[in-house]
């Protein structure tokens, strides 16, 4: 049984504080940085560029866990590689040639990523499961954090998991959205492997021991 992920969401941390939070992930128990980098365009929210992300790598010590929700993101392949990302997620809804786009981000070295807008079905990566490393699966719908979490989310995970199994692919399950205490026990036994979480984590008293506590009730 592979061990279960936590990916502290950088949108949620205090922008005021950046290199204090990023310590604060680098020490506790989470796994990855997970950061969203988003256009206006795409979702309706712009959040940090390309200078903000390199200060964040110089700092970081864990796998960073990139998720682009801009258009066109094929642009920007070789620029996010070069800015130390280590995973690289783009949206489904924003590729017009998904396969293309996912070899481009395997010929960078990254691990790449396809995530899901909650109204679009997984089935719709039948074809391309194998050549995903993971798929992000939008528990809210995209541009803000501290949305309320979107119950079919579940079911989305049991049948992404059941394509997985018959495909025989090796793709981990990303949740983005609305994760806490409440659900992350009941996702992780639907089939997720790695939960992102901003507001439950920045906005608590003690990030560092909500962190440890959900790694606890997931493994």
């Amino acid at each position: 049984m592979t061990n279960k992920l936590i990916a502290p969401s950088v949108l949620a941390a205090d922008f005021a504080n950046l290199q204090r939070d990023v310590e604060m992930i680098n020490t506790s128990d989470a796994d990855w940085f997970h950061i969203d980098i988003m256009d206006g365009v795409f979702v309706p929210n712009i959040s940090f560029g390309m200078p903000v992300l390199r200060d964040i790598a110089k700092h970081a010590k864990k796998t960073i866990d990139v998720h682009l929700m801009i258009v066109d993101p094929d642009r920007y392949i070789q620029t996010f590689a070069d800015l130390g990302s280590d995973i690289l997620t783009v949206h489904y809804e924003a590729c017009t040639h998904l396969h293309r786009t996912l070899q481009a981000i395997k010929s960078t070295g990254m691990k790449a990523g396809v995530a899901l807008n909650p109204h679009t079905s997984i089935q719709l990566l039948e074809d391309v499961i194998q050549d995903i490393d993971m798929v992000c699966i939008m528990s809210v719908n995209p541009g803000f954090g501290g949305q309320s979490f979107i119950e079919n989310t579940y079911n989305k995970v049991i049948a992404l998991k059941e394509l997985i199994t018959k495909k025989g692919a090796s793709t981990l399950i990303e949740i983005d959205g609305g994760v806490t205490n409440k659900n992350a026990k009941q996702l992780v036994e639907a089939g997720a492997d790695v939960l992102v979480a901003g507001s439950y984590v920045f906005k608590s008293s003690d990030p560092i021991t909500t962190i440890k506590d959900l790694k606890t009730l997931i493994n």
